[in-house]
C-alpha cells in the first residue's frame, strides 16, 4: 500500500513539473515570436525605400567591400572590385537636389557627428567642410579623385546629372560607385542628407522644404551593394557565396550548410535514442536538440535567399535567433540538472531544489532574450562594438560565469554522495566537458575585442556554433541507451518506490566483510561471512540504486566477487533469500 502511494505521489510531481516547464516555454515562445515583427528588419544588401526630406538625414547601410587583387580588372573575369548601383527618382520635381554620399569610414565619422546640429544650415556646411577638400565637384573641386557624392533624384529613365559615361554605369541603373582597394577590406557608408551645394558660391545649404512646396516631397530609392561585378553574374567563375554578402558576413552560408548536415544527422538518431529510452533527461535534451537544429534551418534558409537576392527573410532570421536561444538556455538547464544528481544519484528532485532552479535560470533565459533586442534596437549599426561589448552583453556573460560557479558547487555536492567509482568517474569527465563549454564563451568575447570587426562576426559566429554542436555530439553520446546504464538512473518515466532507494543511494551502504560474520544493522547476527579459502583479505560489497532497479518484483544481484559466491536474491523488496558462500544461511 505505501509502495502505490509513493509512486502515485512521484508520478503527480513529474506530470506537474512537466506540465509547467512546457507551459513556460510556450508562453514565452508565443510571446517573443509575436515580438517578431516589432523588431528593426536585418540590414540587406539591397536597399529599398523612401526617403522624405524632411527627416534631414538617412543613414541606409554599412557595408564591407573585400579587398581589390591587384591583377584585378575592371569588367574582366578577374574583377573584384565593390559595386553601388541602382536607381533614385521623386514623383516630384526639385528645385535643387539633394545629396547622396558613399564614404569610407575615416570621411564618415566627423561626417556622420555634425549631421545634429539645430540649424540645418550649419549642420550641411560642417558635414561637408572637411570633404570639399577631397571629393571631386565639376563645378568647385574638378581636380579632385574621390567621387564619394551624387546630386539626387535623378529624371526619370536617364542617368544622374553626375555620371558623365554611360559605359561605367551598371545597366538599368541611373548611377554606380566603383570600390578599389588594394591594401585592405574596408567598411564603407551609405546615406542620404537633405542638403545641396550651391555651384555659384560651392556653399552647402539646408534644403527647406517650405521655400518650394507644403508637403515634403519623397525620393523613391532601390539600392545594390556587392562584391564583383553584377555584369558578369552569367559566367562560370561568379560566386553567390560571396557576390551580396558584406565582407563581415562572408562565408556564413558554407557554415550554416556544415551545421546543417551535422544536426540533419544527429537528429534522427537522437529521436530513435529517446524512443528506446524514455527518459525526461533524454526527453529535455532531445527538445534541446531539435530547437538548435529548426534554428540552423531558418537561418539557413535566411541566408540562402540573401544569396540570391541580397535581401533574404529578416523573420525567419529573427525566428532563427530566438530557437537558438531556447536550445542553449535549455542545454544549460540539463547540465544543472545532472549537476544536481537527477539520473545520476538520485531520481527525484525537491521542490525547493526546482524552485531554486527556476528562479535563476528563467531570469538568465529573460536576460539572454533582453540581450537580444537590445542588440537589435539599441546598438549603433554606425559603431563597430558586437553584443558582448554593451551593459546587456555584459550581464549575460557574468551570468554564465555566476551559472558555472552554481554548477561546478552542486558537481561537488553530489559527488560527496556518490561512493560508486563508475559514476565519480563519470561525473569527474561531465563536469570537465561541461565547465569547458560554460566558459568559452566569456573568452571568445574577451578576445573578440581585439580582433577587427571585419572578422569578429564570423570568429563567434564559428567558435559558439562549433562549441554547441561539440557539446551536443559529446552529449548524445553520454545518454546513447547502450551506454548510459553504465552510470545513469534512466529507467523510463515509472518513478514508484524510488524515494526510499533515493535515500538508500545517497548512503555509504558498504557492508565490510572483515570478521566471520555478517551482522545486521541492529546488531544481532545475521549471516556467517563467507571467507576464501585462498585469499583472507577484507572484501566489500557495494549496492547502489542502479543495482536494485530492474524490471519485475524479483531483483538478482552478484557481489562481483570471487570464491564461488551465489547470488543475494531480493524478493518484492521486503525478503532477501539465498546464500552467501559456504555457510548457506538465509534472511527470513
Amino acid at each position: 500500500m505505501q509502495q502505490k502511494q509513493i509512486k502515485s505521489s512521484s508520478n503527480m510531481w513529474t506530470g506537474y513539473y512537466s506540465g509547467r516547464t512546457r507551459w513556460i516555454v510556450l508562453v514565452t515562445l508565443w510571446i517573443l515570436l509575436v515580438a517578431v515583427g516589432e523588431l528593426p528588419e536585418i540590414r540587406a544588401a539591397h536597399l529599398t525605400g523612401r526617403f522624405e526630406v524632411n527627416e534631414f538625414f538617412r543613414f541606409l547601410h554599412k557595408f564591407g567591400f573585400q579587398k581589390t587583387e591587384k591583377h584585378s580588372q575592371k569588367d574582366t573575369e578577374w574583377d573584384t572590385f565593390g559595386y553601388i548601383y541602382g536607381n533614385i527618382t521623386s514623383r516630384v520635381n526639385f528645385s535643387v537636389p539633394v545629396t547622396l554620399a558613399v564614404l569610407d569610414k575615416r570621411s564618415f565619422l566627423e561626417y556622420y557627428a555634425n549631421r545634429n546640429d539645430y540649424d540645418r544650415d550649419v549642420a550641411c556646411q560642417r558635414m561637408f567642410e572637411k570633404l570639399d577638400k577631397i571629393v571631386y565637384s565639376r563645378a568647385c573641386n574638378p581636380h579632385a579623385e574621390a567621387d564619394y557624392l551624387r546630386r539626387i533624384p535623378c529624371e526619370k529613365g536617364k542617368l544622374c546629372v553626375d555620371e558623365d559615361t554611360r559605359e561605367n554605369v551598371v545597366p538599368g541603373s541611373q548611377f554606380t560607385f566603383v570600390i578599389s582597394d588594394p591594401n585592405v577590406p574596408r567598411f564603407w557608408y551609405v546615406s542620404m542628407v537633405a542638403c545641396y551645394q550651391n555651384v555659384s558660391t560651392c556653399q552647402w545649404h539646408h534644403y527647406d522644404y517650405r521655400k518650394y512646396q507644403t508637403e515634403p516631397p519623397a525620393i523613391d530609392f532601390d539600392i545594390t551593394l556587392v562584391n564583383g561585378n553584377p555584369n558578369r553574374q552569367t559566367l562560370s567563375f561568379f560566386n553567390p557565396l560571396l557576390f551580396h554578402f558584406s565582407f563581415d558576413r562572408q562565408n556564413t552560408l558554407e557554415m550554416y550548410l556544415i551545421f546543417f548536415v551535422v544536426y540533419l544527422l544527429m537528429v534522427p538518431l537522437q529521436i530513435y535514442a529517446v524512443r528506446l529510452q524514455k527518459h525526461p533527461v533524454t526527453r529535455l535534451f532531445t527538445v534541446s536538440l531539435v530547437l538548435e537544429f529548426v534554428s540552423v534551418c531558418l537561418l539557413l534558409t535566411h541566408t540562402i535567399r540573401y544569396a540570391m537576392n541580397g535581401e533574404g527573410d529578416e523573420k525567419l532570421a529573427i525566428m532563427g535567433d530566438i530557437f537558438d536561444i531556447f536550445s542553449r538556455t535549455s542545454f544549460m538547464l540539463i547540465l544543472l540538472l545532472l549537476a544536481k544528481g537527477w539520473a545520476v544519484t538520485r531520481l527525484q528532485i525537491s521542490v525547493s531544489s526546482w524552485i531554486l532552479l527556476m528562479v535563476i535560470w528563467i531570469p538568465y533565459c529573460a536576460i539572454h532574450v533582453l540581450l537580444y533586442i537590445w542588440n537589435r534596437t539599441e546598438v549603433d549599426i554606425i559603431s563597430d562594438i558586437d553584443e558582448y561589448q554593451t551593459w546587456p552583453g555584459w550581464l549575460v556573460l557574468a551570468c554564465r560565469s555566476t551559472m558555472m560557479l552554481w554548477f561546478l558547487w552542486e558537481l561537488r555536492t553530489t559527488m560527496k554522495y556518490e561512493h560508486s567509482s563508475q559514476k565519480l568517474d563519470f561525473l569527474l569527465h561531465f563536469g570537465a566537458s561541461s565547465l569547458v563549454w560554460f566558459i568559452y564563451l566569456p573568452i571568445v568575447a574577451i578576445i573578440a575585442v581585439n580582433v577587427s570587426p571585419l572578422w569578429r562576426y564570423k570568429l563567434l559566429l564559428g567558435i559558439t556554433n562549433s562549441a554547441d554542436c561539440l557539446a551536443y555530439c559529446v552529449m548524445m553520446g553520454l545518454l546513447w541507451p547502450n551506454r548510459a546504464g553504465q552510470y545513469l538512473l534512466l529507467t523510463g518515466t515509472n518513478f514508484g518506490g524510488m524515494d526510499e532507494l533515493d535515500e538508500f543511494n545517497e548512503a555509504p551502504h558498504i557492508v565490510h566483510r572483515d570478521s566471520d560474520t555478517l551482522h545486521s544493522s541492529n546488531g544481532d547476527l545475521a549471516v556467517d561471512d563467507y571467507l576464501d579459502n585462498e585469499d583472507d583479505e577484507i572484501e566489500t560489497l557495494v549496492l547502489s540504486t542502479d543495482d536494485l532497479l530492474h524490471t519485475g518484483n524479483s531483483y538478482s544481484v552478484s557481489s562481483g566477487t570471487g570464491g564461488g559466491s551465489k547470488p543475494l536474491t531480493l524478493h518484492n523488496g521486503n525478503t532477501m533469500n539465498g546464500g552467501i558462500g559456504k555457510g548457506g544461511r538465509s534472511f527470513d
